[in-house]
């Protein structure tokens, strides 16, 4: 039976963690130290973005300032998370060939969730894996997980929530909000356990390191002996703390520079939120640069930067911008779990169609807060729309109007400067009440013909939802909202069933914009 390491490095601050896993891994790597199973925590709490994700969209930095909590960015890909102090952080780092690992990370997946699996079952509570990546008791989250290659090594990573604080995870984080659909869960408190919640009481550290430790040794077949950091890794991690503690590598900044125009899309696919961001030299007619970012898993790990070289400097063409990332994919062997190159070809071509908008009088920054419905926006505005779908939460709390059709158009909102506009350009204005009255509204319009409608939601609600209006069938353009959301204030629940409290604010300049293009579209192909 082959003997690994055990590791455990204490409560450390999240930048001296994430150098850890990067120094524990190169010299893995290089056979410079064996394998290990190494312990972590962190002080002060942190929140740690994926690899490929844009902090700025992930997390509400003015809450983690002035809450003292600690931002880094992970080797590994996936969504933010948050530690705070009681949270257990676990990692396997090996070869390749200790655990067959043969550069497929779903191979893998499940054998490394069994190890804590086991170890939970030893402190009486019964788990299980739920692809892609997490583990789960009664599919509540208690455990998310992911993996990073190099070389010949492999770095496979947990948490495990001990006695967890949703509302700060929920004040702190952008993302987890818009996940919900896919798990078919309601609230983020729905969403996660913890040991304490699923027991009754606070295991101490001690006893579920342990039980890990079991679980480890049960399903890896091996033994242990405790040990602390190589002389090679101890140096390594002071020469390279600088760089983990720098804004260079936590905001990770390769978004487009100069005076390009810039133009972004965003879509949810199953495989997690995927953003692109192009800088576009039109007088050129290339795109200068590309930045992807999601909380998605990409192998290998230098996939997306060769991607986004590939995609430099490239004409603005489809066939050419097709075969470019059809040619990255093919011959790095790219792999991101539940997206494809059609998905990220039809993404980029989306943002590209955007640096169009200034011919309908939508300027760049403007069209970056427009999202098509079926069709492409230039299509919708030339075929026209007979609707403009508002949100009840734009509308006052105090408002008699508030959850029920109409406008008395008082002038305490901006919902009533929208039916304003509705009744000059034409357009049936509906107050959406919930996520059921939206569907029910478009199915309505599809059985009525409708060619199309505007729309105003926020961005999560769109990428939590364009499927099902993109299932309703009716081509249209929605706006994104301004002000807080249900979303930011963890209010998704209360939102879906049309109780959120809050109120938030139409962008009345694109909106207007927008109605004019589709009238002076509809103008153009009458004559």
């Amino acid at each position: 039976m082959k003997t690994w390491r055990l590791l455990d490095t204490g409560r450390r601050t999240a930048a001296e963690n994430m150098t850890l896993d990067e120094v524990i891994l190169e010299c893995r790597a290089k056979d410079l130290t064996p394998d290990t199973v190494r312990f972590l925590r962190f002080e002060p709490p942190a929140v740690l973005v994926g690899y490929h994700q844009d902090v700025e969209q992930e997390v509400r930095l003015e809450f983690v300032r002035e809450n003292g909590i600690d931002v880094n960015r992970r080797l590994t890909g996936g969504g933010a998370i948050y530690f705070d102090n009681t949270t257990v952080g676990w990692e396997v780092v090996t070869s390749r060939q200790a655990i067959g690992y043969g550069g497929v990370v779903e191979s893998i997946l499940g054998q490394m969730c069994e190890c804590v699996i086991r170890g939970l079952g030893l402190l009486g509570v019964k788990a299980s894996f739920r692809p892609r990546n997490d583990i789960e008791v009664d599919g509540r989250k208690i455990s998310g997980t992911g993996g990073v290659e190099r070389g010949a090594a492999f770095l496979f990573q947990g948490t495990l929530l001990v006695d967890f604080d949703v509302e700060t995870m929920v004040k702190a984080l952008r993302i987890p909000i818009i996940k919900l659909k896919d798990k078919e869960l309601e609230s983020a408190k729905k969403r996660v356990t913890c040991l304490r919640w699923e027991l009754g009481e606070t295991p101490s550290y001690r006893r579920i390191r342990q039980t890990l430790i079991t679980g480890f040794e049960e399903v890896l077949g091996v033994s242990f002996s405790w040990d602390g950091l190589a002389e090679a890794e101890q140096k390594l991690l002071e020469e390279k703390l600088p760089w983990f503690r720098s804004d260079d590598w936590v905001f990770l900044d390769r978004r487009p520079q100069g005076d390009a125009v810039l133009v972004h899309a965003v879509e949810k696919k199953p495989g997690g939120i995927i953003r692109v961001s192009l800088s576009v030299d039109k007088g050129a007619n290339l795109v200068k640069s590309v930045l992807i970012t999601g909380d998605f898993f990409a192998s290998p790990p230098k996939a997306l930067m060769d991607l986004e070289a590939a995609l430099k400097l490239i004409p603005c063409d489809v066939e050419t911008i097709r075969e470019a990332v059809h040619r990255v994919f093919r011959e790095k062997q790219v792999r991101i779990l539940g997206i494809t190159a059609d998905d990220l070809v039809k993404l980029i071509l989306e943002a590209l169609d955007k640096t169009t908008y200034d011919s309908l009088g939508i300027e760049v920054s403007e069209a970056n807060h427009l999202y098509p419905i079926v069709a492409n926006v230039r299509k919708v505005v030339e075929d026209g729309c007979e609707y403009l779908l508002l949100p009840y939460c734009a509308k006052p709390f105090s408002c008699e109007y508030r959850w029920k059709e109409g406008c008395g158009k008082c002038g305490g909102c901006t919902v009533g400067a929208a039916y304003e506009l509705a009744g000059k350009t034409g357009l049936k204005p509906v107050t959406v009440q919930s996520f059921e009255h939206l569907v029910e509204t478009l199915q309505a319009m599809k059985k009525a013909g409708a060619k199309g409608y505007i729309g105003c939601c926020c961005e999560a609600f769109y990428l939590k939802h364009k499927d099902d209006m993109e299932r309703a069938g009716v081509q249209g353009i929605v706006i994104d909202i301004d002000d807080r959301t249900c979303y930011d204030l963890g209010k998704a629940e209360n939102a879906y069933e049309g109780r959120f409290e809050g109120q938030t604010k139409l962008k009345l300049d694109l909106l207007s914009k927008v109605t004019e293009a589709i009238i002076k579209g509809g103008s153009q192909q009458h004559a």
